[in-house]
C-alpha cells in the first residue's frame, strides 16, 4: 500500500496563509503607492497587468481584473504540474493582491519622484513576492510558465523569464517612454534581489567540506574553538585511490576567517571548500555567538 502522507496542521496553513496575505498586502501597497503613480512597472504579469490597466482606463478593467484573469490558466497548469496545495496557495494570495490593491485607491502617492518610487517600490514588491513564495505560492505565473516551457526548451527558468520580461519592457517603453521603462527596470531588479533575501533568508550560511590528514584533530579542534560539530563522511583520493576522512561543518559569514585559521593551524595543506547554502535547518544548528 502507497504511505499515507500527513496532512499539513490547521495552525500550520493558518500561520502560511497569514504570510501570504502579507505578503500579497506589501506588493499591494508597493504597486499602488509607488509604482502605479509613478507610471513605472514590475515585470511578468504584474507588469503586463499594469500596461493593460493603464491602456483601458475603465472601472472594471484595471490591475485587479487583469491581474487574477491573466493568471487563471498558469494556476490551472501549475495545480497540474506542482500540486493543488501550491495551486490553492498562490490563488488565495493573488485574490488578496487584487483585493487589497483595490483598497488602496483610496490613499494618494507616497512619493512623484520616480527614483525613490523605483528603490522603494520595488524593495516593497520584493520583500512581499518572497513571502508569498516563501510560504508555497506565487503572484506570478510566468515562472510557472518557465518550469513548463523549459522541459522542452534548452533554457533555465531564470533564463525563461528574463526573456519574457525583455518583451514586457520594450512594450512598456512604447506605451509608458523611454524613460519610465528604465525606471522599471531598476525596479524589477530591486525587487530581484529582495525575493532572494526574503526566500533565502539573511543569515548567511557556509557549507565548508575539509580534507585532512589530521582529521581527529581537526574534527576535535572546530567543535572546542568554534563550537561546531562535524560530520565525517568516506572518500576516496582519485589519484592516490586511498581511503580519506572528508568533514563535513556548516559556519555563519562571520565564523569563516576563524575556521579558515583554525585549519590552517592544524594542518596547512588541508584541502578547503566552501560553498554558499540557501538554508540551514535542523540539526544542532543554530548562529553561535563568539
Amino acid at each position: 500500500m502507497p504511505k499515507q502522507h500527513k496532512k499539513e496542521k490547521k495552525s500550520h496553513a493558518l500561520y502560511r496563509l497569514l504570510m501570504i496575505f502579507m505578503g500579497a498586502a506589501f506588493a499591494a501597497a508597493a504597486i499602488e503607492l509607488f509604482l502605479v503613480p509613478n507610471n513605472i512597472i514590475d515585470g511578468g504579469i504584474i507588469g503586463i497587468s499594469l500596461i493593460l490597466s493603464y491602456l483601458f482606463e475603465h472601472p472594471l478593467l484595471n490591475f485587479s481584473t487583469f491581474v487574477v484573469l491573466l493568471n487563471i490558466p498558469f494556476l490551472y497548469f501549475g495545480y497540474k504540474q506542482i500540486g493543488k496545495t501550491f495551486m490553492f496557495s498562490s490563488l488565495f494570495g493573488i485574490v488578496c493582491l487584487a483585493v487589497v490593491e483595490n483598497s488602496f485607491h483610496r490613499f494618494g502617492p507616497f512619493t512623484d519622484q520616480p527614483v525613490l518610487a523605483a528603490v522603494f517600490g520595488g524593495l516593497l514588491l520584493g520583500i512581499g513576492v518572497g513571502l508569498v513564495i516563501r510560504h508555497g505560492g506565487t503572484l506570478d505565473g510566468t515562472e510557472i510558465l518557465g518550469i513548463l516551457m523549459t522541459k522542452k526548451l534548452p533554457f533555465s527558468v531564470g533564463e525563461f523569464v528574463m526573456f519574457i520580461n525583455i518583451f514586457i519592457f520594450g512594450w512598456a517603453a512604447f506605451v509608458l517612454g523611454a524613460e519610465n521603462a528604465m525606471y522599471s527596470v531598476m525596479t524589477y531588479y530591486i525587487a530581484f534581489k529582495a525575493i532572494d533575501t526574503v526566500i533565502q533568508g539573511l543569515e548567511e550560511t557556509k557549507a565548508c567540506i575539509i580534507i585532512s590528514d589530521f582529521y581527529e584533530e581537526m574534527s576535535d579542534v572546530i567543535l572546542h574553538r568554534l563550537g561546531r560539530g562535524t560530520t565525517k563522511l568516506k572518500g576516496k583520493g582519485g589519484f592516490t585511490d586511498s581511503d580519506k576522512e572528508v568533514i563535513y561543518v556548516v559556519v555563519t559569514r562571520l565564523e569563516v576567517t576563524k575556521l579558515k585559521t583554525i585549519i590552517n593551524d592544524v594542518d596547512p595543506d588541508a584541502f578547503l571548500t566552501i560553498m554558499n547554502t540557501h538554508e540551514t535547518r535542523g540539526g544542532r544548528f543554530k548562529a553561535a555567538i563568539h
